[in-house]
C-alpha cells in the first residue's frame, strides 16, 4: 500500500456505514465514488477531511479507478449552496475528454 492512512480511513467509513461485510464486498467487487462520497460524509469526519481523503484516494494507487483518468485531471466539487464551503460531490475533469461525475467512477481496492 502506498498510502495506509488513507486506506484505513475509507475502510473505516465504510465498516461504520455500512457494516463490516458489506464494505468487504464493496472494496473487493468495486463501488461508485457517489457511493463512496456518501460513506465519508455520514461518518462523524469533518466535510473538508472527508473531502480532502477523497482527493489523496483518487491519486494514490491503492484502488483502481474506472475509467482511467489519464495523467492530467482535476476535480469539480460540488457545493450545498452557493458560497457554501460544504461539498456534496465531487466530479473529475481529465484533459482529454469531458467530465466524469461521481456515479460513473468505480472504485476498487488493489490487491
Amino acid at each position: 500500500m502506498r498510502d495506509p492512512n488513507t486506506v484505513a480511513v475509507i475502510v473505516n467509513a465504510l465498516r461504520l456505514v455500512h457494516g463490516d461485510d458489506l464494505a468487504r464486498v464493496m472494496l473487493n467487487d468495486g463501488l461508485s465514488l457517489a457511493a463512496l462520497i456518501d460513506a465519508l460524509l455520514l461518518s462523524p469526519m469533518k466535510n473538508r477531511d472527508a473531502i480532502k481523503q477523497i482527493a489523496r484516494l483518487l491519486s494514490s494507487g491503492d484502488f483502481i479507478v474506472t475509467p482511467d483518468f489519464g495523467s492530467v485531471w482535476h476535480l469539480k466539487y460540488f457545493y450545498d449552496r452557493p458560497k457554501s464551503l460544504h461539498v456534496v460531490d465531487i466530479a473529475v475533469i481529465p484533459l482529454d475528454r469531458g467530465t466524469i461525475v461521481s456515479t460513473d467512477i468505480r472504485l476498487r481496492l488493489a490487491r
